[in-house]
């Protein structure tokens, strides 16, 4: 034959190749028509066919595969296979194609990416030409997409995971829980991370252009990673999520308000503009979609008390006057930026080798999506490796000594002190305050109705509090950065001759009152005179404070081995119109001795729970048969709630749906119905949130099983 093969068809096998990847979950791969989605290092099957039967002896067949706008062989995003006989496929970092069978007109081919190709789209072409022809005359353009994803189901790749049960979890389970709360109230907030919608896998690919980050290195998950950990957050650039904590959301959608992930992609992808608003819980959330629809290992962290060092000291520093009163900047800050203590705090572990970092330090590695602080000029942190931050090494990359002091800080309290050359003396540090406990899902189990889903990692970041591995871990990090040298350097005071303990509130429900009690004893010989400062006040999750609930003040003798309590009670009409967002609460105390200059200050945060919304069916759930969704909660105020929505999801029930209704009366139980049609079988799970302008945060879910 003097004329090369003409491609009349590609067949790329879409389904079959799918299952074997690992990827048959995506939506996209069961559209009409089907889109390719792989996993990189891994064999897939193509067949195609041609004008005329192929001759083995003279016709050369080339597959030609290109990733971004300029491919290069050279630089990994352009890869060239020669279709032949070969018997396997053996350079893992090559692009290699060899035949497995020939009918006529049509061939065969089995395809192997190389193990640390690109992330993303990436297009085919091929080329025919007769054997002794110097140019290929004929080229055929498939114009599908190909995705190839990471593939931590081989052990080449670099995001490996050796226990392939838990990529059931980390990979592949589309709907989650992410823990929210102060400590002692926290609990588990549903959450669709989506990751097989069809919006989802084009949307990383907007959102990793709009990062920046280079063609070459989007098989890197080191490079990668770092990079959704700035995308996700609008801050430098025109990233997915704009972050907002005020409690006014009029011109978007609270954050309490999003079942999960999609909504927000989809509208990324539908408008290519930020949408608002997140949180940190929002942003890690989204973090988690992204990196599980790349096959990237990930899970969602919460840090229960979470530190925001502002100024690399490894503390958090409150200061006080000599009158006892906080003061609101920080006087040892030029940047004027105050450290601050959130109630919780939210980020992503990813799993992955760290071939850029000495044995040991591969694994879990953090990464988090809120802007707090700038790493190298952008709002960007991690990949953190949390063995790293359990060592307190803190001068390998990426942001170590930043999570180091967000899980670990010292809380250091400095009163006015004009005979110190520092202008403050350190009246206390407390060592057990910050990172009371990590938590993330356990695998394989979620609990609509409880926490017994979670799991807690506190281990995995720190020694036990208080034990000498931790310290030693600590005062590591401390050795290596100056300033926090000369905090910490700084005496705390000697123990002191009265005991002073503020007692932790942990539930207290909407509409019911409380209480602040500080229980002191004088250990001495002689009376102590005692000057004390209690207060209750609203505080956004952040730390921030909101409104002062009740304030009270005064002074007393105490006799000498006395026991006294202080008592200040809170009652629902002190509380209730100061409430914020979330409804958290911060307790206060601050108490001085004349004798002995000794000064105590202790706080506690809590949260005034909630009630959550009933979620049910009504009959059987059949795919492709309508069901009723019934949705229903009672209003705990005595105000009337504006502005009401329900939102419900499910992956394989329903798409995102808002319900918009009247006005809810004071204490007035309500309950709407939804038609919705179950189009997958199996076990699911629905999402569903409520919102209106006087209340929001309030959540539910329910698992169910669809039958075919």
């Amino acid at each position: 034959m003097d004329e090369p093969l003409t491609v009349e068809m590609v067949y790329m096998y879409e389904v079959e190749n799918a299952r074997n990847h690992h990827t048959d979950n995506f939506e996209l791969v069961h559209f009409d028509p089907p889109t390719s989605i792989l996993r990189r290092g891994q064999t897939f099957n193509v067949a195609l066919r041609f004008n005329r039967d192929y001759i083995d002896e003279t016709d050369i067949v080339r597959l030609l595969f290109s990733f971004g706008s300029n491919p290069s062989v050279m630089r990994g995003t352009r890869g060239i296979g020669t279709v032949n006989r070969d018997n396997h496929l053996k350079d893992l970092e090559a692009w290699g194609v060899r035949m497995l069978g020939s009918n006529g007109s049509d061939i065969s081919v089995e395809v192997r990416s190389p193990i640390d190709s690109p992330v993303g789209i990436w297009q085919l072409n091929v080329e025919t030409t007769i054997v002794g022809r110097g140019k290929p005359v004929n080229t055929h353009s498939h114009d599908a997409d190909i995705y190839l994803l990471f593939n931590p189901w081989i052990k080449e790749d670099n995001v490996y995971f050796e226990d392939h049960q838990l990529l059931h979890e980390y990979v592949l389970n589309d709907v989650g829980k992410i823990w929210v709360g102060p400590y002692g109230s926290a609990r588990g907030r549903e959450w669709i991370f989506g990751q097989f919608d069809a919006a989802v896998l084009p949307a990383c690919q907007l959102l990793l252009e709009r990062s920046g980050i280079k063609t070459i290195s989007r098989g890197d998950p080191i490079k990668m990673t770092r990079a959704i950990s700035r995308i996700i957050n609008s801050n430098d650039d025109k990233g997915v999520i704009e972050g907002r904590w005020d409690g006014e959301y009029e011109d978007g959608t609270a954050p309490s308000a999003w079942t999960g992930s999609v909504p927000i992609l989809e509208e990324f992808l539908s408008t290519e503009k930020e949408v608002k608003y997140g949180q940190c819980w929002v942003f890690a959330g989204v973090v988690t979609t992204v990196c599980r629809a790349l096959g990237i290992p990930s899970r969602v962290v919460t840090n229960l008390v979470s530190a925001h060092d502002t100024n690399a000291t490894l503390s958090v520093d409150r200061y006080y006057s000599m009158d006892n009163e906080e003061l609101d900047y920080d006087p040892n800050n030029p940047s004027g930026n105050m450290d601050s203590i959130w109630n919780y705090h939210v980020w992503n572990d990813v799993w992955m080798a760290r071939p850029d970092l000495p044995k040991g330090y591969g694994g879990w590695q953090a990464i988090d999506a809120t802007p707090q602080e700038t790493s190298d000029g952008l709002y960007q942190c991690g990949p953190a490796s949390v063995e790293a931050v359990r060592s307190g090494v803190v001068g390998y990359n990426y942001d170590i000594q930043f999570l180091v002091a967000s899980v670990n800080a010292d809380l250091m309290r400095w009163k006015e002190d004009p005979s110190s050359e520092f202008g403050y003396s350190k009246i206390e540090s407390n060592k057990y305050h910050i990172g009371r406990m990590i938590l993330t899902k356990a695998p394989w189990v979620f609990d609509p109705n409880g926490d017994t889903d979670k799991e807690d990692i506190t281990y995995l970041y720190k020694a036990r509090e208080g034990t000498p591995a931790e310290r030693l871990t600590l005062y590591r990090a401390v050795r290596s950065v100056d300033l926090a040298k000369r905090f910490y350097s700084f005496p705390a005071p000697g123990k002191e001759d009265v005991v002073f303990d503020l007692v932790d509130l942990m539930r207290v429900n909407i509409g019911d009152p409380f209480t602040v009690t500080v229980n002191i004893e004088n250990k001495s010989n002689e009376v102590r005179n005692i000057k004390a400062i209690l207060s209750a006040g609203s505080v956004y999750y952040t730390g921030i404070k909101a409104n002062i609930v009740k304030r009270a003040s005064g002074s007393f003798a105490l006799q000498p081995h006395a026991h006294e309590q202080l008592k200040l009670t809170v009652t629902v009409d002190d509380y209730l119109d100061k409430l914020v967002e979330y409804c958290i609460m911060k307790l206060y105390a601050i108490a001085s001795v004349e004798e002995t200059r000794q000064t105590w200050a202790d706080e506690d945060d809590f949260q005034v729970l909630k009630p959550s919304i009933d979620v049910k069916i009504e009959g059987e759930l059949v795919v492709g048969r309508p069901s009723i969704i019934i949705l229903s909660f009672k209003n705990p105020l005595k105000k009337i709630l504006t502005n009401s929505k329900f939102h419900y999801a499910g992956p394989g029930l329903s798409k995102n749906k808002t319900i918009e209704f009247r006005n809810v009366d004071p204490e007035e139980s309500i309950y709407v119905e939804h038609e919705l049609v179950p189009q997958k079988s199996g076990p699911q799970k629905i999402v569903a949130t409520f919102t209106s302008k006087q209340l929001v945060d309030i959540t539910g879910s329910i698992s169910v099983d669809v039958n075919e």
